[in-house]
C-alpha cells in the first residue's frame, strides 16, 4: 500500500487519509450461468486495483489512474456525476449508487488508482475498480456497510448508471474472496459458501485475443435462454435440475435455444459437482468437470473460439494438469487450469511453446493464487 500513497502524494501534493485493494477474479466453473439463476464458482485473484484518496473542503471529485495516464486528472462533482465517457466513469458511477442508496458524500475527494489486471484478459478489472472505490468510500467517509453491500453496490453502478447488465459475480467475487478457497455463490439468492482449492496450483493464460464479439453475442444468449424459459414455463433454466430437462427438453422449439438451456442446466450441476468434489479434496474430479464445461462452451453455448480451444485442448494432455477451461465471457480472453504445483514451470513452457507455433503470438501466463477480498485502510 505504501506505493499508492506516495503516487497519490506526487499528484495532489498531499498525504492520502485511506488506502484500498481490491483483487480480480477468474471464475473456475459455472459460466453463463448467473443469468440463468444458477450458481458460479469463482475465486479472487492476488492481482488487482489499488486505490488513495483524501477528502477535499470542496464538491470536487478528481480522479488519476496510474494506468490510464493519458487522460490525466478527469474531474467530477458532486453536483454532476454525468458520464464523460473515460474510466473514471466507473469510480463516479458508485459514487452516484452510493448516494442512491441512501449514503450521498458530504464532500469530494481526491482518488489515485493503479492495477495490474491485464487489459482485455476477462478477470474483471472493472468489477475490482467498482469495488475498492466502494472499499475506500467506507473508510473514507465512515459509510456504515459491509463487504457484500460493496459489492451490490459496484453492480448498481455498473448497471444503472453504465448501462452495463452485468450478474453480481464479478463484484461479490472481488469484495468476498478468501485465501486458499473458491467461492461457490448462488447468483439469484447471494447464498455462498467456500470451497478450498487445496494443494494445488492455478495458472491463468491470455490468447491475446479481444472480445471483439463477446457484446453482441452475450445479448444473443440472454434472448436464446429467455426464449427457453418461456417455452419450458420457468422463470430461470438452472431451476431445471438435468432429469428434469431431459424430459421437457422437448418444449424448446428452436434447436439454438435448446442447445443453450442444455448448457446452462448442465453447467449448474458441473458446479455443485465441482464444489462438492473440492470440498473432498478430488482435485481429479474438478479437473475432468472443468474439461467437460468447456466441451459444452464450445459445443451448446459457441462462445468459445480456436485459440481458447487450442489452449485449453494443449492444457489438458499436459502432464501434472487436473483440468483446464476458457474463462469469462468468451470469443478471446483467458483459460484458467488446475494442476499440481510440481507441474507449473514445465506447463508455462510448454504452453507458450506450443501457442507460439500454432498462431505466431506467445501469450502472456499468470500463474495465481486464491486471495483475500478487498481490504482499504486508514493512513492518517
Amino acid at each position: 500500500m505504501n506505493a499508492i500513497a506516495v503516487s497519490f502524494e506526487n499528484v495532489f501534493e498531499k498525504q492520502p487519509s485511506v488506502v484500498g485493494f481490491a483483487p480480480g477474479r477468474v471464475n473456475l466453473i459455472g459460466e453463463h450461468t448467473d443469468y440463468n439463476g444458477g450458481h458460479v464458482f469463482p475465486c479472487a485473484i492476488q492481482m488487482g486495483i489499488a486505490c488513495a484518496a483524501a477528502r477535499r473542503a470542496d464538491g470536487k471529485l478528481r480522479f488519476v489512474s496510474e494506468n490510464f495516464c493519458s487522460t490525466g486528472v478527469v474531474e467530477y462533482s458532486l453536483a454532476d456525476l454525468s458520464l464523460q465517457d473515460v474510466w473514471a466513469d466507473y469510480p463516479a458511477s458508485v459514487i452516484r449508487a452510493f448516494a442512491a442508496c441512501g449514503h450521498p458524500l458530504e464532500c469530494g475527494a481526491d482518488f489515485y488508482f493503479s492495477g495490474d489486471l491485464p487489459d482485455g484478459a476477462g478477470l474483471s478489472s472493472s468489477a475490482a475498480l467498482e469495488v475498492v472505490t466502494g472499499t475506500v468510500l467506507k473508510e473514507l467517509f465512515s459509510i456504515p456497510v459491509m463487504k457484500q453491500e460493496i459489492a451490490m453496490i459496484g453492480q448498481l453502478a455498473e448497471n444503472r448508471f453504465i448501462g452495463v447488465n452485468c450478474g453480481i459475480m464479478d463484484q461479490f467475487a472481488s469484495a468476498m474472496g478468501k485465501q486458499g478457497s473458491a467461492i461457490l455463490l448462488n447468483a439469484g439468492t447471494l447464498a455462498y459458501a467456500y470451497a478450498p482449492l487445496g494443494d494445488s496450483a492455478l495458472v491463468i493464460v491470455n490468447s491475446m485475443v479481444k472480445h471483439s464479439l463477446a457484446a453482441s453475442a452475450y445479448n444473443d444468449r440472454r434472448r436464446e435462454c429467455e426464449a427457453a424459459c418461456s417455452n419450458l414455463g420457468v422463470s430461470a433454466l438452472c431451476a431445471l435440475t438435468v432429469d428434469e430437462f431431459e424430459r421437457r427438453k422437448h418444449l424448446i422449439s428452436d434447436p439454438v435455444c435448446r442447445k443453450r438451456a442444455k448448457h446452462a442446466v448442465y453447467e449448474n450441476q458441473r458446479t455443485l459437482d465441482g464444489a462438492a468434489a473440492l470440498q473432498r479434496g478430488d482435485l481429479t474430479a474438478f479437473g475432468a468437470l472443468m474439461n467437460a464445461s468447456h466441451a459444452s462452451l464450445r459445443d451448446d453455448y459457441e462462445v468459445s473460439c480456436a485459440e481458447l480451444d487450442f489452449l485449453a485442448e494443449t492444457a489438458q494432455r499436459i502432464e501434472g494438469v487436473y483440468g483446464s477451461r476458457m474463462t469469462g465471457g468468451g470469443f478471446g480472453g483467458c483459460t484458467v487450469s488446475l494442476m499440481e504445483r510440481a507441474a507449473v514451470e514445465g506447463f508455462v513452457s510448454a504452453i507458450q511453446t506450443a501457442y507460439c507455433e500454432r498462431f505466431g503470438v506467445t501469450p502472456e501466463v499468470y500463474p495465481i493464487t486464491a486471495a483475500d477480498g478487498a481490504k482499504g485502510e486508514r493512513v492518517l
